[in-house]
């Protein structure tokens, strides 16, 4: 099992001590969240958090952004999207973007990415909200391309890109991860992607989305292929919970240690997270490798 910690929607000056922390404790990787923008009126629903937005008031840097300052302090922490909104961007930029970062880092960069739960991320950043998943079919095989360093090129039915190609990308293949709780989006990671992200919500959700996943894999007959799930879940607070998360095929937990929705807690301060994260260290990470 590894390890991924995960702290937002706070200070941005945390990132950098959580990052040096995370990595002397033991933490394989740092979860890199996104939000584009907060807008003042919408009628959509935040989906993993009751539909509530009571946390747009607090900071998020750009996920490319943070993660290269958090590389920077560390020397073998994975920083991972979790995830990106690829279907807003422009695919040639976000490749860019990606290899730029895994290549900086030493090739400690993996890129989850989603489709955005908001119609106005969309909007705002041109993109049509219609035909969403089509587009984002292409726009992996597109960031997918590129991170090889070849010269790629693209012809479908949403983009047309010449031959081109990326310097500098990562000396390994790019891992790209992909989130999403629907049939479609987890058959997409099966098909397109190194693994699938776990978004949380409802606990008692988890084993069912686990094994349907695993259902369409052997359906799509890629059960054998390399592949990371990670999770959000109360059972990696545990070393016997791990154990049954390891048993459903789980390769990645994701922890916290508040809860980054609620606004009461976004003023903790940053030893206090430090120091829930070195018990964690000691009372599980220790007791499971």
């Amino acid at each position: 099992m590894r390890f991924t910690f995960l702290e937002s929607l706070c200070d941005i000056t945390h990132l950098k001590p959580l990052a040096i922390a995370a990595e002397a404790c033991g933490f394989d990787s740092f979860a890199v969240p996104e939000s584009i923008m907060y807008p003042r009126e919408t009628d959509s629903r935040y989906p993993y958090q009751s539909g509530s937005r009571e946390f747009i008031a607090q900071p998020m840097l750009d996920p490319f952004v943070s993660a290269t300052h958090m590389a920077a302090v560390t020397e073998r922490l994975v920083l991972t999207t979790f995830v990106a909104k690829l279907a807003v961007r422009n695919p040639v930029l976000a490749a860019k973007s990606a290899c730029s970062v895994a290549a900086i880092s030493g090739d400690r960069f993996k890129f989850g990415v989603g489709l955005s739960p908001w119609p106005e991320d969309f909007a705002v950043c041109g993109q049509p909200w219609e035909n969403r998943g089509k587009r984002f079919d292409e726009m992996l095989d597109i960031v997918r391309g590129l991170a090889t360093g070849e010269f790629f090129e693209y012809h479908g039915d949403f983009f047309d890109i010449p031959a081109i190609r990326l310097n500098p990308v990562p000396s390994r293949p790019l891992p790209i991860l992909l989130g999403g709780h629907v049939d479609a989006a987890m058959r997409r990671a099966a098909l397109k992607g190194d693994g699938w992200m776990h978004a949380g919500g409802d606990q008692d959700e988890l084993a069912p989305l686990l094994a349907r996943l695993q259902e369409i894999r052997r359906a799509e007959g890629v059960a054998d292929k390399p592949f990371e799930i990670h999770v959000i879940s109360m059972d990696a607070y545990q070393p016997e919970g791990i154990r049954r998360l390891e048993e459903q095929g789980v390769t990645d937990v994701i922890v916290g240690f508040r809860n980054v929705y609620d606004p009461a807690t976004v003023s903790q301060p940053v030893q206090e997270k430090i120091d829930a994260m070195r018990h964690y260290a000691d009372t599980v990470i220790a007791r499971c490798r």
